[in-house]
């Protein structure tokens, strides 16, 4: 966690009062507390995105079983991770950024 002792004001840099310190601890406490809604926002974000990217798949009317399995996969999310270590597995990404976790690796599309 930071220290906190100074702040800038119009420039100046001024030593923070007990109070204001308490004030940006409790602000960071609340921050952390809320990383898991932040988190499944998130994860729910890409699920969205990846459900439009396939809807094609439903208006074209003939789907494969992969990618009926796959769009309900997706659609599960939610229910079937549902704690931050679930989340951190669903969020990470390798050294290119791409998505690591299966779920979101598209079935092949003929």
């Amino acid at each position: 966690m930071v220290t906190y002792t100074h702040d800038y004001v119009n420039g100046v840099k001024v030593e923070l009062t007990a109070e204001q310190i308490k004030a940006y601890e409790d602000r960071d406490k609340a921050w952390e507390a809320n990383k898991s809604n932040r988190d499944l926002r998130r994860i729910k974000e890409l699920r969205l995105e990846k459900l439009k990217e396939t809807d094609w798949w439903v208006l074209r009317g003939n789907m494969t079983d992969a990618q009926t399995q796959y769009r309900q996969k997706l659609r599960d999310i939610p229910a079937n991770h549902t704690d931050e270590n679930a989340y951190n597995l669903l969020l990470a990404r390798n050294d290119a950024g791409q998505l690591t976790h299966s779920i979101w690796s598209k079935p092949w599309v003929k």
